[in-house]
């Protein structure tokens, strides 16, 4: 939910002062030493496609709901969804649900507790996981301003730099929201009745997942200890402050430190990625989503892994039709599809909204570039060559086997691809058969290979390449070896990426971490050749060739 801040501009003021000059100097990437206590979407390749399944007017539809996101299940499942996203399941002062009252009665404005259990159920039947709406930062009190019950609390719950006089607790750990009370996640007490609402009430009705809301209200740390409770296979929070379009890498750095202060266990909503599409599709200025490294310019061109991307959600964009609902910061209403057509190929984890399927017609579009991204095996950690990105035209191709347009301009990736989907203003192609190894006709000649390595220890300027014995990894020269794809940052990051190579070959290389003019190899291995050595899979499968960690 979009809440701006009524209190706090000094600390604000002293915050972004303290950022620009940050910017100045240097980037702070996320450390690569996390741990995770889950095996969340959020800590592989995923393949998760998110689905919202609310909209800010959904509370008014006569507690039928859930009943209506049951009914949908099989057509969910149709539509290649993994994930359902609920809206907040609480007792609430709102209809929405974001001013949380009694949070043990899940009984709301969307429906019954049963009702939310059946929901999940049907939708748990057509292998659909369900995502809970938390709703922690801040909490109403039952009659008054912080008569708080089911479960209790006192006075001390309350961050003392609250607006409500009584409050006694210690200060925020965050920023505050000023139309209900700001929680003290520093009591002890508080927070092991937030694990006991999570891990009894929401996982009691079927919940696995965790969608943070305004998550910049509570430190990370928090976060991260609710996660390990909860023991989610999908987590992410929100992160939405102002982005300013001269300063886009402070914007993100937002939303990898708060990743990083969760220890890696949970992603963000991918704000950069949706406010550069909202500027590219309003103004033309698609240039703006490629950044100076030539990567996307959103989060998922620092931290691809653990950003989940999306074109408007219930706060952001409209509900039933263009002119309603809140429509804070939605891209225009004529060029959703292009929103579409870049999530859904690019890495991260993309979400779709509820309207557009349902309320839009947008399902059968939709659909297609689904069927694009299950085929070709497109992951959240996916590669991405941007092949244009001007006034009128953005174009790039993915993991070798997806190509993509989108603007007013044409552009097509030449010969040997399909085009798969289309409509105004989009396009994307699929990499055919005998020319690449993707889908379409003809005789199969190569199949993709996912090479992966980790701990290279690498420094400023140099990439991690595959080299080896193949024209497509250099035919050891490392200069025109495969460039992996970074995943994360810092020196001992893990680098992947995607290429195709000749089926059922056998094949020798090493990984080499290069700067444009000094490649340095890693060292012999204890095979005939000294290389590592593998045999690439036969025609319709794929290969991985994970190199552990770099070997000096």
């Amino acid at each position: 939910m979009r809440k701006t801040a009524r209190t706090g501009l000094v600390r604000s003021f002293v915050i972004a002062l303290c950022m620009a000059i940050a910017m100045t100097t240097a980037v702070l990437l996320p450390s690569t030493s996390q741990k995770t206590s889950a095996a969340t979407e959020q800590s592989k390749g995923s393949t998760a496609i998110l689905f919202q399944g609310f909209h800010w007017h959904s509370a008014n539809y006569n507690f039928g709901w859930y009943d209506d996101i049951k009914n949908k299940a099989t057509d969910l499942q149709g539509l290649g969804v993994t994930h359902v996203w609920f809206p907040p399941p609480s007792d609430a002062a709102s209809n929405e649900g974001y001013l949380p009252r009694q949070l043990n009665l899940l009984d709301s404005k969307y429906g019954a507790e049963y009702q939310l259990r059946d929901a999940i159920s049907a939708l748990s039947a057509k292998g659909i996981k369900s995502v809970a709406d938390i709703v922690i930062n801040h909490r109403v009190g039952t009659r008054d301003w912080a008569d708080f019950t089911n479960p209790t609390w006192q006075s001390n719950a309350v961050a003392r730099n609250d607006e409500w006089p009584g409050a006694t607790g210690n200060f925020d750990s965050g920023d505050p929201y000023g139309a209900a009370r700001d929680i003290d996640h520093s009591q002890l007490y508080v927070r092991d009745s937030i694990k006991q609402w999570m891990n009894q009430k929401l996982k009691g009705v079927g919940f696995t997942g965790i969608r943070y809301d305004y998550s910049k209200g509570y430190a990370a740390s928090y976060a991260k200890e609710y996660h390990d409770a909860f023991t989610p296979d999908f987590c992410v929070g929100e992160i939405w402050t102002d982005l300013d379009y001269n300063n886009v890498n402070a914007h993100r750095q937002l939303l990898v430190n708060w990743v990083d202060g969760t220890q890696g266990t949970c992603g963000a909503f991918d704000f950069t990625t949706k406010g550069l599409l909202n500027k590219a599709l309003t103004d033309n200025e698609y240039w703006r989503l490629r950044a100076s490294d030539g990567k996307p310019a959103g989060g998922i061109g620092w931290w691809a892994q653990k950003m989940v991307t999306f074109v408007d959600n219930h706060d952001t964009g409209p509900s039933e039709s263009c002119n309603v609902g809140q429509r804070h910061w939605p891209v225009p209403c004529n060029k959703v599809m292009e929103g579409y057509a870049y999530i859904l190929t690019h890495p991260g984890i993309p979400t779709i909204y509820y309207p557009h399927v349902y309320n839009w017609g947008m399902r059968a579009q939709i659909k297609a570039l689904v069927d694009v991204r299950k085929a070709a095996g497109i992951t959240s950690t996916s590669s991405v060559q941007i092949s244009r990105a001007e006034n009128g035209l953005y174009a790039a191709i993915i993991d070798s086997k997806v190509a993509m347009k989108i603007g007013p301009n044409t552009w097509n990736p030449g010969s040997g691809w399909t085009l798969a989907a289309s409509g105004t203003n989009y396009a994307v192609w699929t990499m055919a058969s005998g020319g690449g190894g993707g889908g379409g006709g003809g005789t199969c000649t190569t199949v993709p290979v996912t090479f992966t390595i980790s701990n290279a220890n690498t420094t400023f300027g140099q990439s991690l390449y595959v080299v080896g014995n193949q024209a497509a990894l250099g035919n050891w020269n490392p200069a025109s070896g495969f460039k992996l794809t970074i995943q994360g940052s810092g020196a001992n990051a893990t680098w992947s990426g995607t290429v195709n190579l000749p089926a059922g070959a056998s094949i020798q290389y090493k990984f080499v971490k290069y700067d444009g003019s000094t490649a340095v190899w890693e060292s012999n291995f204890s095979t005939a050749s000294g290389n590592r050595e593998g045999t690439v899979a036969a025609c319709n499968s794929s290969s991985s060739f994970n190199g552990g960690v770099f070997k000096f």
